[in-house]
């Protein structure tokens, strides 16, 4: 996997990844010169084929650059309705972590996340969800898998499997 290191002056750094999980050949490019204007360094990605959806590729990013940048990785990158990707970004002592999933289908998801990964929910959109399900618009499961993103995980899940001879990090090993 590759790393790109942004350093500014008297700003708290975190580490993210992107995962671009399928792209047609034409943008491979043009993610790489968004993702370095970013992170104001060369970014080169090693693709590989996306055996989810033949024709495209797929490719990872580990980054280090201030809070907030991968909400700037996902704006300049959500406007490509041919890709699928997610980004995450590690929480500092002074902010939350972050999820940022894409799909043609679904459009944008975020949510905050907590130290070890978990989805954070502000109470204010619990609020607001359990407002829809007491009217009647969608179930309080419905609401609460709105809130958790779990459409695009269902979606992302095909493409988050390692293709043919993509590089694979085992994050835990469970007993």
């Amino acid at each position: 996997m590759n790393t790109v290191n942004t350093v500014r002056s008297g700003t708290p750094l975190t580490r993210g990844v992107l995962f671009v999980h399928s792209s047609p050949s034409a943008l491979c490019a043009h993610i790489e010169w968004a993702a370095a204007g970013v992170l104001g360094g060369k970014v080169d990605l090693t693709w590989t084929p996306q055996s989810a959806e033949p024709g495209t590729h797929r490719a990872e990013l580990s980054w280090q650059a201030p809070a907030g940048t991968a909400a700037s990785l996902a704006s300049v990158l959500r406007g490509w309705d041919l890709l699928r990707f997610e980004i995450t970004e590690e929480p500092t002592a002074t902010s939350e972590g972050a999820r940022y999933s894409f799909t043609p289908r679904l459009g944008i998801f975020h949510a905050m996340t907590g130290l070890h990964g978990d989805v954070l929910i502000p109470e204010d959109r619990i609020k607001a969800f359990r407002v829809k399900a007491a009217q009647g618009d969608i179930s309080m499961d419905e609401a609460l898998d709105g809130l958790l993103g779990v459409k695009w995980d269902a979606e992302l899940e095909p493409f988050r499997q390692a293709g043919e001879g993509a590089p694979v990090r085992w994050l835990h090993q469970v007993i």
